[in-house]
């Protein structure tokens, strides 16, 4: 095995601490975008909690860690260049979803980052096909199906058992089981979101040597992803709020509730079983299902974005993971390194010059498609 230089390994830990930026302000709308959207929470208040719960879970398990650093890839086949190219796929990947207001999944721009980088380096056989087949592409399909049940049967429960309250009454016992509910979903992410980077970043650490073989993920390691997937949280990306929030289905606070239930217990259990799971599928299959438990009408071409962008991560960005490693390995060294590092700031921060020309703030997030300069389908998504 390789030793890399700490140039790169200081590239590495500066870049799982940037993915889990992208990937907490990427998926704070998995747990506020409903409570923002039924008026439940303030949109700061909503990310401020978040934020806070976000940080609190990413302590309380490594097991969805242990699974990104064990059951992905052979440890024998990757260097830290891998992990580094891994890393700028997944980034540039959640990016450019964030600046189109698309929810897709984090987990799997990162896992498909690795996988790409790993095919470069290594070939197939470093993948672990079994692994990638059990605990990210089966799960990938059951998560928001089963989701969508439980989120469905729970609206018909909620509406049904309140049926003879008064329509405040129960609007306010809502409301304020909603912050909970949403609280348990931020938790709940933190759990495991924030797992992934660490599995990553542990994977360099072995690779540089730093760690042995089957060594558990350092507290360091665990801290600063922690803080970095809070930071990213409480910044909030509004672009995916509002699709969440509002793209959807025009959501009640009955339907808000059972969704973020549903999907708090969908996360938790699989956070329990080691299976990193996209937050964002499970939400969304959430979501849907609220609506169908209550007749809702849901706008299926918008869920139909979302389902091709779901497709499409792993590969595109095993792709930019590949193609990452490859122009690295080309140019050779720290030199290497360097220029793809470059390459990727000067991509995120064009995006973000862009993304300021029609911003979205809290104070327009409810408002997706009366906002300035923004398309009147509500079925057609807001850049």
């Amino acid at each position: 095995m390789q030793t890399s230089s700490s140039l790169t390994l200081g590239l590495v830990v500066i870049l799982s601490v940037g993915f889990d930026f992208t990937n907490g302000f990427h998926d704070s709308a998995n747990a506020m975008a409903t409570t923002i959207a039924t008026g439940s929470l303030r949109p700061k208040v909503a990310v401020g909690i978040s934020a806070v719960a976000n940080l609190v879970g990413a302590f309380l398990s490594l097991a969805v860690a242990a699974t990104i650093a064990k059951g992905i890839v052979s440890q024998d086949s990757v260097t830290i260049t891998v992990v580094f190219a891994g890393l700028v796929g997944g980034i540039a990947w959640n990016v450019g979803t964030w600046y189109l207001g698309m929810p897709s999944s984090s987990s799997h721009a990162l896992i498909g980052g690795v996988i790409g980088a790993t095919l470069v380096h290594a070939g197939t056989s470093a993948v672990l096909w079994h692994g990638v087949a059990s605990k990210v592409l089966i799960p990938a399909v059951l998560a928001p199906v089963v989701a969508a049940a439980v989120a469905a049967a729970a609206t018909f429960a909620a509406y049904r058992l309140t049926r003879r309250a008064s329509a405040a009454s129960a609007g306010l016992g809502f409301r304020v089981g909603q912050i909970g509910t949403a609280t348990l979903v931020s938790l709940a992410h933190g759990t495991n979101d924030a797992q992934k980077t660490m599995g990553v970043l542990t994977l360099a650490l072995v690779a540089n040597g730093s760690l042995a073989h089957g060594a558990g993920t350092p507290t360091w390691v665990v801290l600063i992803c922690a803080v970095a997937m809070a930071v990213g949280t409480y910044v909030g990306g509004w672009r995916i709020i509002r699709t969440m929030g509002r793209g959807l289905i025009e959501i009640e606070p009955p339907q808000g509730l059972a969704s973020q239930a549903a999907s708090a217990a969908v996360i938790l259990s699989s956070s329990h079983l080691g299976l990193p799971l996209s937050t964002t599928q499970v939400v969304s299959g959430s979501i849907v299902g609220s609506g169908l438990g209550h007749a809702r009408p849901v706008r299926w071409r918008v869920f139909g974005h979302m389902v091709v962008t779901w497709l499409c991560t792993l590969p595109g960005a095993a792709t930019v993971g590949a193609a990452a490693y490859a122009l690295t390995a080309a140019i050779g060294g720290r030199v290497g390194t360097s220029v793809v590092a470059v390459v990727l700031g000067l991509f995120c921060g064009l995006v973000f010059v862009r993304s300021r020309r029609q911003p979205v703030t809290p104070g327009n997030v409810n408002d997706p498609w009366t906002a300035s300069g923004g398309p009147t389908d509500d079925e057609q998504l807001v850049a």
